[in-house]
C-alpha cells in the first residue's frame, strides 16, 4: 500500500510537472520572440533565463496555491480553472516585470496570445493527464464507521466524487471495535469515522494506524483546537498549549495596518464600479442603495455592515431574519448579477478601514440568528473570539450553505492557525472563490438560517 501510494504521488508529480514546463517553454519562446528586441539595457546575457526563472516560480506557486497542480484529486472543471486561475496572476505579474525591463508597456496583443496559448495547452494537458490518472487509479474503496446520529449528508458528499470514492460498506459503532477493526483489514483502501464516541475512534484509529491503513476522520471542534496548539517540551513529556488569547500584539497591528493600507486602495480601485452599482440599485425600482444591517464582530460587538441593496425593499417585512435561498424571489434582477459577481461586498471595505471588519476573519452573523445557533451549539461564540471578516476559511473552502456546524469547525481552523502569511494566501484564494461558482450556493428553499440542515445532522 506505501509503494502504491508513492507511485500514485509520483505520477501526480510527474503529470503536473509536464504540464507547468510546457507553460513556462512557451513563456520563454514568446519572451525570446519577441520582447527581447525591445530592451534597451545592457542586462547580463543570461538574464534571458532569469526572467523565465522568475515566471516558472510564479507558475509553480500560484498554480499549487489555487490547486491547478492537483490531477487525480479535483474534478476535470476545477483543476482547469484553478491552472487558469495560476496561469493568469503569473502572467499580469510578469507582464509589468517585463515591461519594466522593456522601459515601456510591451505589446499586450502579442502577450494575450501568449497568455491564450498557455491556457489551451494546459486545459488539453490536464484533461489528457486527469483521464489517464483515473483509468490506472480507480477509486478508494472505503468502509464509513458511524454512530447513531443520520450519515445522508456524509454519504451524499462522498458520492459526489465518484472519480475518487466508492463507499463499499457503513458498520455501526455499536457492532463493536473488534469486529470492525477486523473487517477494516480485509479488503479497504480507507476508512472514514463518521461522528462516533471518541474512546471507540481512539481504538479504531490507533489499529488502523499500526496497519497502515488510510483514515477520514470528523473532527470534533476540540480536534481543530488541538490541531492548532503549540508543542512545548519543556519537561520529558510532550504538551500542547491552547493559549488563552487568539492573536498576538504584533499580529493584531500588522493586521490592521494590512486592512488600512490596501482597503484604501482598493476604494479608490473600486470607486467607478461602485459608482455603476448604485446608479443601476437606485434606477431599478428607486429605493436605496445602500443596505445596512446590525451584524456581531468581535467580542460580539455590534456594528452596521453596507451592502449595495440586491434584494426587495419589503424583503424582511415580516421582521424574521433568514439567509437567501436558491432562486430566492426577493432578489431584484440587479440584485442577482451584483451578487453573482460580489460587487454588493464592495461597500465593505469602509466598514474595514474604519476598523469593524477585516479583510480576513469569520464572517459576520446578525445577533439574531447567533441567538439561534447557540441555543444548540454553544460554542459558535468562539467565531466571535477575532474581528469579523470580508472573507475568511469559511468562504474560501466552504460555501454559503455549508452547515453553521462546519462553519465553526473552518473558522476555527483559522483562528488556531493564524498567521500573516496565512491572511495573505486567503485573500489570494478569495479571488478564485470569487469566479468559482459553488460558492454561492443559496440555503435550501425550506431553510431559514441553515439551522434545519444543523437540527438533521444533530450537530453540536
Amino acid at each position: 500500500m506505501k509503494q502504491l501510494e508513492s507511485f500514485k504521488r509520483l505520477i501526480q508529480i510527474l503529470l503536473s510537472g509536464v504540464g507547468l514546463f510546457l507553460q513556462i517553454l512557451i513563456f520563454k519562446k514568446y519572451y525570446e520572440s519577441y520582447y527581447t528586441y525591445w530592451l534597451r539595457l545592457d542586462i547580463w546575457e543570461r538574464g534571458h533565463w532569469v526572467v523565465t526563472l522568475i515566471f516558472a516560480l510564479l507558475l509553480i506557486s500560484f498554480s499549487a496555491m489555487y490547486g491547478g497542480t492537483r490531477i487525480g484529486y479535483l474534478r476535470n472543471a476545477e483543476i482547469i480553472f484553478s491552472q487558469a486561475m495560476g496561469t493568469f496572476v503569473s502572467g499580469a505579474i510578469m507582464y509589468l516585470v517585463v515591461s519594466l525591463i522593456c522601459l515601456r508597456f510591451i505589446n499586450f496583443s502579442v502577450y494575450g496570445t501568449m497568455l491564450l496559448t498557455q491556457l489551451i495547452v494546459s486545459i488539453i494537458w490536464i484533461i489528457i493527464s486527469n483521464f489517464l490518472y483515473q483509468r490506472v487509479f480507480p477509486p478508494r474503496d472505503l468502509l464509513l464507521i458511524h454512530g447513531d446520529r443520520p450519515i445522508d449528508d456524509i454519504v451524499r458528499k462522498i458520492e459526489t466524487r465518484k472519480d475518487k470514492f466508492k463507499i463499499c460498506k457503513t458498520m455501526n459503532i455499536s457492532e463493536g471495535t473488534e469486529k470492525i477493526c477486523a473487517e477494516a483489514k480485509v479488503r479497504y483502501d480507507a476508512v472514514v469515522i463518521w461522528d462516533i464516541p471518541v474512546t471507540e475512534r481512539n481504538v479504531i484509529l490507533k489499529f488502523c494506524y499500526g496497519e497502515s491503513i488510510r483514515v477520514y476522520i470528523m473532527p470534533h471542534i476540540s480536534d481543530v483546537i488541538l490541531a492548532g496548539a503549540e508543542q512545548l517540551h519543556l519537561f520529558d513529556s510532550p504538551l500542547l498549549l491552547t493559549r488563552e488569547y487568539t492573536l498576538k500584539f504584533e499580529e493584531r497591528v500588522i493586521k490592521r495596518l494590512i486592512d488600512i493600507i490596501f482597503s484604501l486602495i482598493l476604494i479608490v480601485l473600486t470607486s467607478p464600479f461602485m459608482l455603476i452599482t448604485a446608479i443601476l440599485v437606485k434606477l431599478y425600482d428607486r429605493g436605496p442603495v445602500l443596505y445596512k444591517q446590525v451584524r456581531c464582530t468581535r467580542d460580539g460587538r455590534e456594528f452596521k455592515i453596507l451592502k449595495f441593496r440586491s434584494m426587495r425593499v419589503d424583503a424582511e417585512k415580516d421582521g424574521v431574519a433568514r439567509l437567501a435561498k436558491e432562486n430566492d424571489s426577493r432578489i431584484t434582477p440587479i440584485g442577482k448579477f451584483i451578487r453573482k459577481v460580489r460587487l454588493d461586498e464592495l461597500p465593505q471595505l469602509f466598514n474595514i478601514f474604519i476598523g469593524d471588519m477585516s479583510f480576513i476573519g469569520p464572517r459576520p452573523e446578525r445577533p439574531e440568528i447567533i441567538a439561534q445557533y447557540l441555543e444548540y451549539m454553544p460554542e459558535f461564540a468562539y467565531r466571535m473570539k477575532v474581528k469579523a471578516g470580508l472573507a475568511g476559511y469559511a468562504q474560501v473552502y466552504g460555501k454559503y450553505n455549508t452547515t453553521p456546524y462546519d462553519k465553526l469547525k473552518l473558522d476555527l481552523c483559522y483562528i488556531e492557525n493564524y498567521s500573516v502569511w496565512l491572511d495573505i494566501k486567503l485573500m489570494l484564494l478569495t479571488i478564485k472563490v470569487l469566479f468559482w461558482p459553488d460558492a454561492t450556493e443559496g440555503v435550501g428553499e425550506e431553510q431559514i438560517t441553515a439551522m434545519k440542515q444543523m437540527e438533521s445532522d444533530g450537530e453540536k
